[in-house]
């Protein structure tokens, strides 16, 4: 079976790669890919059967790719990093996934359960996490001091992150703080529209208003958002290929 890794994160390449040669299986990778552009020029020239598909990648996420190869037969395993809000649709549509650290026994079970059902069938399992995600994913359950405020993602402007806690910015100008670090809510925002321009922020790209070219994110109801050196290739690439 012809296999691509497509990952963002090399060393969970290779660590995939490694663990690929340990267990009973005819899986050939025939190449890996950390973007959702170069993923879509492999698997439309190279025809992969399986793709072991990271949910978060540097331009956009799992489903970015989904979309534009949708007409190609491949099976999927996703990889992902954080159970709490990736896998809850993934359980729901029974999709094949592994967590980082990849563990050997649950990469061997994944491989065997996708082989052994249809393309077909798989593909309208994807379809109902998709839809899942489209239908309840708009919304996020934050646990709060003395109780859980429920937000729609839609409304939220940006979140903000210090010292290991969160403060969730709506666009009502309501303020929600929880004791939890940003890193925790990245690969669930980033579903929604959401990128992470510096360390310290999450933004929703629908209320950006203008990029200044000295590094500032500028949304609509004023507020200034850093962009930080080192996230500023991925942001100007997600940024300017987002389709509202």
């Amino acid at each position: 079976m012809k296999a691509l890794i497509v990952e963002d994160k090399s060393y969970i390449r290779q660590g995939l790669l490694n663990l690929l040669q340990l267990i009973d299986t005819k899986v050939d990778v025939i190449g890996e890919c950390e973007s959702v552009k170069d993923a879509v020029i492999v698997t439309n020239s190279c025809k992969p059967e399986l793709i072991f598909l990271d949910i978060n990648l540097t331009d956009g996420n799992a489903f970015d790719f989904l979309e534009q190869t949708e007409h190609l037969d491949f099976k999927i395993i996703f990889i992902t990093a954080y159970e709490e809000y990736a896998l809850k649709a993934i359980k729901i549509g029974a999709v094949d996934y592994i967590l980082k650290p990849v563990d050997l026994e649950e990469l061997e079970t994944a491989v065997k359960k996708v082989t052994a059902i249809p393309t077909a069938k798989q593909k309208q399992q994807i379809k109902t996490v998709k839809d899942i995600w489209n239908d309840e994913d708009s919304k996020l359950i934050l646990s709060l001091q003395d109780s859980f405020q429920v937000i729609d993602l839609n409304d939220l402007l940006f979140c903000e992150s210090d010292k290991g806690y969160t403060t969730f910015h709506c666009s009502n100008e309501k303020r929600y703080l929880v004791s939890k670090t940003l890193k925790e809510f990245e690969e669930r925002l980033t579903l929604a529209s959401f990128i992470r321009p510096h360390q310290s922020f999450m933004v929703n790209l629908k209320f950006i208003d203008k990029y200044d070219k000295s590094g500032i994110i500028y949304l609509k109801n004023g507020k200034k958002i850093p962009v930080s050196t080192r996230k500023k290739e991925h942001f100007l690439n997600v940024f300017l290929n987002w389709k509202k």
